[in-house]
């Protein structure tokens, strides 16, 4: 995956967009206006339902992007809470998103988001055409962008944040939480859904079923991006093979004359004749053949017949 991604960053990487979490936040507080102005006016035209996609709608393949999330109810009670909490998620995922593009890349965290978009496409296709043939998709891009958490705290493990303002708490016990908390969600919403559909109420049981498709389509593009950032190299068999027979043959062998523990296989100094001398293997060379620093970079590759 990982050489995958490299291959279409050399070819693609000039068209992403710097600091794209910028753009993503931005769609994210337009979401909110519209909730706020009116949110029957997304559920009516902006939302994912590809029944109405396919009569032509298009647009709702982007626009549902929108989602009013916390200020679909408009102007309430809760109005000035989910003002202070809107404001400190949007600090968060600004962030994220510039932590992340730091770690990874401009290209790769693009790749990121555009992935996401396109899984939660292909999860509302599926429920679409699927046998419970469930048209809207009632949910947007939030738990894509709580998905960043996750791989931040991949990154920052040992980042504190303060839990109510208060507890001083470790990102990575956080992210546990997070987890446990999803697949807790993703249950109950599968299970509502179903007993929504038992009693013919179809339209709540989309809600109930985009809901945990959102929730496991952003844990899967958090998971597709954690394993195409690892470096598999350690434990290539090639190269864990190579390291158990350096160990074999470094405990049946003492060292050099005169009690040296390195030598150079070209010029065949130890660090007894230069201690400013540094050694390394070859991981090129097929055997375990050691070079000083001068003869690291400049011999003959080792080849066996």
């Amino acid at each position: 995956m990982s050489a995958f991604l490299n291959k279409l960053e050399r070819k693609f990487g000039r068209y992403a967009i710097p600091d794209l979490i910028k753009y993503v936040v931005a769609v994210y507080c337009a979401g909110a206006v519209i909730g706020i102005v009116n949110a029957d006016f997304y559920y009516s035209y902006l939302a994912l339902d590809f029944n109405a996609v396919f009569h032509g709608q298009i647009w709702r393949l982007v626009t549902f992007l929108l989602e009013p999330g916390d200020f679909s109810g408009g102007i309430n009670t809760q109005f000035l809470i989910n003002i202070v909490f809107f404001l400190i998620k949007v600090n968060l995922f600004f962030m994220f998103g510039r932590s992340l593009e730091q770690a990874w890349g401009t290209f790769r965290f693009n790749m990121y988001f555009f992935s996401g978009y396109l899984l939660n496409i292909i999860a509302a296709l599926l429920l679409y055409a699927s046998p419970l043939h469930l048209s809207i998709y009632d949910a947007g891009f939030e738990y894509i962008y709580w998905a960043m958490f996750l791989a931040f705290a991949v990154i920052n493990p040992n980042m504190q944040f303060l839990l109510y303002f208060i507890i001083p708490i470790k990102v990575k016990w956080l992210a546990i939480l997070d987890v446990i908390y999803l697949g807790y969600q993703i249950v109950t919403d599968l299970y509502y859904g179903m007993q929504m559909l038992s009693i013919g109420y179809s339209t709540y049981a989309s809600v109930y079923f985009s809901m945990a498709a959102a929730i496991i389509v952003s844990l899967l593009n958090f998971l597709i991006y954690f394993f195409a950032t690892r470096n598999y190299q350690r434990i290539h068999p090639k190269q864990v093979h190579r390291r158990r027979e350096f160990r074999k043959q470094t405990q049946q062998y003492n060292g050099y004359s005169g009690g040296a523990r390195h030598r150079c296989a070209v010029c065949g100094r130890t660090e007894l004749d230069d201690p400013s001398l540094e050694f390394r293997y070859c991981s090129k060379c097929d055997g375990n053949y050691e070079y000083c620093s001068d003869h690291l970079f400049t011999h003959q590759h080792v080849r066996k017949m």
